[in-house]
Order: structure tokens, then C-alpha cells, then sequence
């Protein structure tokens, strides 16, 4: 009995840190965490589980030091300057407005009515910057669906209040987009009509009609879990990827959609080899080698396809993903993790044991 229990134990180790793989004539098995034949994430120049940056999906080093000097002396001027810098219509500076709102959400979860003070301070001091107001309504949207329960009156007050502010973004920059991307989330979590919804996202369209990260947020909206269906949005991204221009990731953003209405347990053989996969992955493979380098919702879109590309077991290409990627986990679909770190080295040891079971090694890796 003593055995047993050892053995019903050491499943449930597996289970909790994830698969780490090995190759083995051909297939993939499980070995411990910490043996010789694990795989090591140094060899092809991986980075551990614990240096990967959770803030964001790729590398921001102008972002990087500006929120260490914010987040260690307080200097909230220095954030202020970034945006400002930005261009309004960039997708950048929508992820940095939800790093600087992340940044101070988080603050404030590990040290109550003390953490992300210098967003307070900002707001104050700076009333009528367009940056800090967007900055702010983001963090109130963070707030509300980090600390409150969909529909209970505490998280619709704080989208309320977000909303409010939203407005007052939109009134202290006027070509600015990011602030009606931000009420996409305030109508998600509040139920807006369809008509509701149409007004703010023809808001967005008319300022930065291809931006990538606008269609993703709004994309939420129309899904089946919120206030659409499967097949609005299917719509929503077919639509949205048959017009996108040259170069853009908007020809990716069926993946986003199929990702969002994926069934929880997965009972169809082959699935992940059938039509609708295996387009929806060939629009984002298209999208991302279509898109410049410096794109900064790239790194979204190869995220989301290391987890499609593991799933399909097609090795190689999901470790061609990870050698851009690697580093960060900021985004779909690792964030929807309680620990996002953790999710993506499961999915990049099952990459690795993969490659290498069908002879692939660092050497034969292409960076």
C-alpha cells in the first residue's frame, strides 16, 4: 500500500510542475524534474522559468527602464515622457499604457493603500496629462478583473469609474485610440448593447483603423463566453483579416478566434490536425512572416502559436517560434495561467522533447 501511495504521489508531482521530456525511440515520456535527462533550457539558449518577464509579451528596454525608475524612486515624470514620446496611433503605446497599469495593479495587490503610489501622485499633479488618464482608466480595468466577481456591484463600480475616466482620456487626446480600447474592456464587463459596442469601436476604427491589439479586445466582446457567439466571431476576424493591408498581423487574428472557443476537453480525434486548425494556424504563419520584425504585437501572435504548433506536434515550427519569443510570457495564451511562467515551460519542454525525438537538436536550430 506504502508503494502505492508513493507512486499515486509522485503523479501528482507531475501533474502540479508540468511534463519535462526526453527523447526515446522515437517518442516523448516524462522524467523527473531536475535529471540528468531532462531537458535544459541553456542548451538552446532558453531562459530559466524563473528570469522569464511576465510584464510583456516581448523585449521593451526603453519601457524596462523607465518602470524601474518609476516603481523604485516614484518619478512618475519619466512614465509621462515615454508616452508622451509615443506615437498615439502605435500599437506600442497601448502595451505600454497596460504595463504602466499592470505595473501599479500589481503594486497595490502586494502592498495594499501603498503600492502604486506614483500613479496616484501622477494623476494629481498632472491632471490634464492625456498619458496618465489612459494610464489610470487601464489600471481601474485591471482592478476591477483582478480583485472583483463579474456582476457583482463592487466590480461594476469600478468599471464605472473607469469608464469615466476613459472619457476624460478621450477628451485630453483627441486623435488618441487607446482610451476607447480601453472602454472595449469597460463594455465587456458591463454588457454594452451591440449598438453600444458598435459607437466606441467606430471610435477606434476611424484613429488606427489595422490595430492589431484594438482587434483583439474587441474580438472578447463577440465571443460565445461574453456577448456574441462563435460564429460573430469568426466573423468579426475572418472580416477583419480578408481587409487587413500588407504586413499586418490583422491575417492572424482567426487564431485568436478559434483559441477563444476551443473546447475544454478536447474529445474529437484529431482535432488539432483538421481543417479549421490547421487554416487558422496557416493565416497566422502567413501573418508573421508577413509582418515587420519590429512589429510589436508579433510577439502575440507567435505565443499564441507555439500552443497551436505544440498541440499539432509540429516540432519544428513551435521551437522556430520559441527562439523569438523566449524571455517573455506576457500574453495569450500563458497569462490566462494563475502562474504563466510555469504554463509556458511545460509547452517549451513539449517543443523540445518533440524536436528532439525526430532528430532535431540546438545544432540543427535555426536562430
Amino acid at each position: 500500500m506504502e508503494i502505492l501511495w508513493f507512486l499515486l504521489a509522485l503523479l501528482m508531482l507531475a501533474a502540479v510542475v508540468g511534463p519535462v521530456m526526453l527523447r526515446r525511440r522515437g517518442g516523448i515520456r516524462q522524467v523527473a524534474p531536475g535529471s540528468p535527462d531532462a531537458a535544459d533550457p541553456d542548451t538552446y539558449g532558453f531562459a530559466r522559468q524563473e528570469e522569464l518577464d511576465v510584464r510583456m509579451p516581448g523585449p521593451d528596454q526603453d519601457l524596462l527602464d523607465v518602470l524601474d525608475i518609476v516603481q523604485g524612486t516614484g518619478a512618475w515624470r519619466a512614465a509621462s515622457q515615454l508616452l508622451a514620446g509615443t506615437p498615439k496611433e502605435s500599437e506600442i503605446r497601448w502595451q505600454r499604457v497596460q504595463a504602466f497599469a499592470g505595473a501599479a495593479s500589481l503594486e497595490l495587490g502586494q502592498r495594499p493603500g501603498e503600492g502604486g503610489a506614483w500613479l496616484r501622485k501622477w494623476r494629481a499633479e498632472a491632471p490634464k496629462d492625456a498619458g496618465a488618464a489612459a494610464v489610470h482608466a487601464e489600471f481601474l480595468v485591471q482592478q476591477a478583473w483582478r480583485t472583483g466577481t463579474v456582476g457583482t456591484d463592487d466590480f461594476r463600480i469600478i468599471l464605472e469609474e473607469a469608464r469615466t475616466v476613459c472619457g476624460e482620456a478621450a477628451l485630453l487626446a483627441p486623435g488618441d485610440p487607446v482610451p476607447y480600447i480601453v472602454e472595449l474592456a469597460v463594455a465587456r464587463g458591463l454588457g454594452y448593447t451591440h449598438e453600444q459596442f458598435d459607437q466606441v469601436w467606430a471610435k477606434i476604427i476611424d484613429r488606427a483603423p489595422a490595430h492589431m491589439g484594438a482587434h483583439i479586445a474587441a474580438l472578447h466582446f463577440w465571443c460565445e463566453k461574453w456577448h456574441g457567439s462563435r460564429e460573430d466571431a469568426d466573423h468579426f476576424a475572418t472580416a477583419a483579416a480578408a481587409r487587413a493591408p500588407q504586413g499586418s498581423l490583422l491575417a492572424a487574428l482567426p487564431l485568436f478566434a478559434l483559441y477563444e472557443h476551443l473546447p475544454e476537453v478536447n474529445l474529437v480525434h484529431g482535432f488539432y490536425q483538421g481543417t479549421a486548425v490547421t487554416k487558422a494556424v496557416g493565416g497566422a504563419m502567413f501573418a508573421v512572416h508577413a509582418a515587420r520584425p519590429d512589429d510589436p504585437m508579433l510577439a502575440h501572435a507567435r505565443h499564441l502559436l507555439v500552443l497551436f504548433l505544440v498541440r499539432m506536434e509540429r516540432w519544428s515550427e513551435a521551437m522556430n517560434q520559441l527562439v523569438h519569443i523566449d524571455g517573455h510570457v506576457g500574453a495569450l495564451p500563458w497569462t490566462e495561467n494563475p502562474d504563466p511562467a510555469a504554463e509556458y515551460t511545460v509547452y517549451r519542454a513539449l517543443a523540445v522533447a518533440g524536436y528532439e525525438a525526430n532528430g532535431g537538436s540546438p545544432a540543427t536550430l535555426l536562430h
